[in-house]
């Protein structure tokens, strides 16, 4: 079979022995692919990225020199089955599968392995237990955007937020575009996106940010008041020694209505949710300095470098910082119906559509950020230039 390896940061388009299910696994034809940030980052940091999921406690990650067929976002064709699967799905049926691949007793990223290949290949190997038919007619491209979106969808769910939250959203590229889209589709009413690209801030807009910033020109923090936030130190003083006096005045006993207040929420001031979807050193310190007092941060982007922050800062702000990763098996199925029913329209995401021939032209055109954020591979497709 045809398939795109990569092997010292050099993507080739090589001829490849189709691959064989074994027990409980199913063989695809791999109608589309997308391609991820995480593989642009593996082409030219694997070692690193090894390195960091070694210590992590995985030692299966891809190393440079060995050679790698990427591609974890992706939809097929079920062509067979492996010796002893059950209720397999017909031969011909759409399907997506969450990304991890059983080796015996070890369990591989699909993608990211060299003993899980991945979907940039005309066909490949999934777990059938891992693996969901793709329901309501949905479009091949909108199901091959069900990785990408369950990351997403876990990210936003981590970050606890309401619908009446301002949540914020730095960075703009496909992940971050992804965030907006799962913000707007639980119902969040203020969603502000921030981005320096005009391109990329467009197709903010249309995901659904309700504020969309230049943060050359702007501040995202800005962009959001009005809505109770506490900008500074001497704001969260003057609230707790001023919610004390009025009580006092009252002749009411503070101490049992602030513990009421607790007990329903209403004591914990105002803050926004911040999403990091862009990964590059300082970003995360410049949002703590940036940010209100009390907000809750997310970290989405996957920055390869080494990072300094001043907790200090944070500190004194008492600023919440989360980090995500992945999605489970059940926010993965829930991303899928969420598409199907037409509760997330990830149209605006895809850019772009080449074959296998044009995978390498492909990568290059993803660096630049004004041009693209989600482009799909058709291995049927003879296109080798991403227009």
């Amino acid at each position: 079979m045809k398939a795109v390896s990569c092997s010292n940061a050099q993507l080739e388009l090589v001829d490849l022995p189709n691959p064989s299910p074994a027990k409980g696994q199913l063989l695809l034809e791999v109608v589309r692919c997308g391609i991820c940030g995480s593989d642009l980052h593996a082409r030219r940091h694997a070692d690193e990225v090894a390195d960091v999921a070694a210590e992590s406690g995985y030692d299966g990650f891809m190393r440079s020199d060995q050679q790698v067929v990427f591609g974890h976002e992706f939809c097929g064709e079920v062509l067979d089955h492996g010796p002893r699967t059950r209720n397999a799905p017909r031969a011909g049926t759409r399907v997506v599968a969450v990304p991890l691949l059983r080796r015996g007793k070890d369990v591989h990223p699909v993608g990211l392995s060299k003993a899980a290949p991945g979907g940039y290949a005309e066909q490949m190997v999934v777990e059938q237990s891992m693996t969901l038919p793709v329901p309501n007619g949905l479009s091949t491209e909108a199901a091959a955007l069900t990785e990408p979106m369950a990351v997403a969808w876990h990210a936003v769910r981590r970050g606890e937020v309401r619908k009446r939250d301002v949540a914020i959203v730095i960075g703009c590229g496909p992940i971050g575009l992804a965030v907006v889209c799962v913000l707007k589709a639980r119902g969040v009413r203020t969603v502000i996106a921030s981005d320096f690209s005009p391109g990329r801030r467009a197709l903010a807009t249309r995901c659904g940010a309700d504020i969309v910033v230049d943060p050359a020109q702007d501040s995202p923090y800005a962009a959001a008041a009005g809505h109770g936030h506490l900008e500074k130190a001497s704001d969260a003083f003057g609230l707790a020694v001023g919610t004390v006096e009025k009580l006092y005045k009252a002749r009411l006993p503070w101490w049992h209505v602030w513990r009421a207040a607790e007990a329903v929420g209403a004591a914990t001031p105002k803050h926004p949710v911040i999403f990091e979807c862009v990964g590059v050193p300082g970003v995360i310190d410049g949002i703590i300095a940036g940010a209100p007092l009390f907000s809750r941060i997310v970290v989405v982007g996957v920055c390869m470098s080494p990072d300094t922050i001043r907790p200090a800062i944070a500190i004194n702000k008492e600023t919440d910082l989360r980090f995500v990763f992945g999605y489970t098996p059940m926010e993965f199925r829930d991303t899928l119906h969420l598409i199907a029913d037409g509760k997330v329209d990830v149209s605006p995401l895809i850019t772009g559509t080449v074959g296998l021939g044009g995978v390498a032209a492909a990568f290059d055109a993803l660096a630049d950020p004004a041009q693209h954020a989600k482009i799909l591979i058709d291995p049927k497709s003879p296109v080798q230039e991403v227009s």
